[in-house]
């Protein structure tokens, strides 16, 4: 049975549990896994800590994982990327070179007779006003092409300096699911449901595995966590999605759908 796996907030260039470099062979090693059935693997944001095109330079580093996607690609698997707030100045590079389609906008399709909204996540729903506005700057074809103009050892250090600063203002802890009134994603896709009918919200962004019944009670929140310390990923057989975890036997889904099934 053929099945579609969604993953997200790989990260690679930073260490987590494991370190970059770790980590980076345990997703070539997942990828290996879901060779073997994947009918298609949507990579949803945030792959990169850092990414930046220039017209004949990409960063440093990752070759493990893009062959590997190389390689799916070769063997007939479709593959699809979207950024996310970390690799936002992704541009042609993954569809010149391995033949990935590359998203900057969520998008609504079928897959499988079921219909699915797939995006990032990120500067979507109520707050966060600040990041909006910031997002939009980073958007602004002027502000890419005068990034553009630093040298790429300069340039890519600066980014990376800066992404490395701002995780280390923030103190670790651990997420905890804020619930449907706190979880800005869930307040979205339930205000998409009012003019879409969606089966499955996947978003990435949130850095927590949620699994979650919409206000309808029957459409899904799926936030796919991430792969520093969760290593979670989605996956759908065409009849049921499910949270599923990589080498990692303590990983929790949060959400209400764990209550659904102790009541059913």
């Amino acid at each position: 049975m053929k099945k579609i796996y969604f993953a997200s907030d790989f990260h690679l260039g930073v260490d987590g549990r494991l370190s970059s470099r770790e980590r980076e062979q345990q997703i070539v090693r997942w990828l290996d896994q879901a060779k073997e059935d994947a009918a298609a693997i949507y990579l949803v944001g945030d792959v990169f800590e850092f990414w930046f095109e220039y017209k004949t330079v990409v960063p440093k580093g990752h070759t493990r994982v893009l062959g590997k996607l190389a390689s799916l690609r070769d063997a007939g698997i479709p593959v699809y990327f979207f950024t996310g707030n970390h690799d936002m100045w992704m541009f042609r590079y993954f569809e010149e070179e391995l033949g990935i389609p590359t998203y900057r906008e969520p998008v609504v399709c079928e897959l499988m007779g079921k219909t699915f909204f797939i995006g990032h996540g990120d500067g979507l729903g109520p707050g966060d006003h600040g990041y909006k506005l910031i997002k939009k700057v980073f958007a602004n074809p002027l502000c890419q092409w005068l990034f553009e103009r630093l040298h790429p050892n300069f340039g890519i250090w600066l980014a990376n300096y800066w992404s490395g600063k701002s995780r280390g203002a923030v103190k670790p802890k651990k997420k905890r699911f804020l619930g449907e009134e706190g979880e800005w994603l869930i307040a979205y896709a339930n205000r998409k449901l009012e003019s879409l009918d969606v089966d499955y919200f996947i978003f990435g962004h949130r850095h927590l595995p949620i699994d979650f019944t919409l206000k309808n009670g029957k459409s899904r929140y799926i936030n796919l966590g991430e792969w520093m310390y969760h290593n979670s990923y989605a996956v759908f057989d065409g009849k049921n999605l499910e949270i599923e975890f990589f080498e990692n036997d303590d990983g929790y889904v949060h959400g209400n759908r764990e209550a659904e099934r102790e009541k059913a």
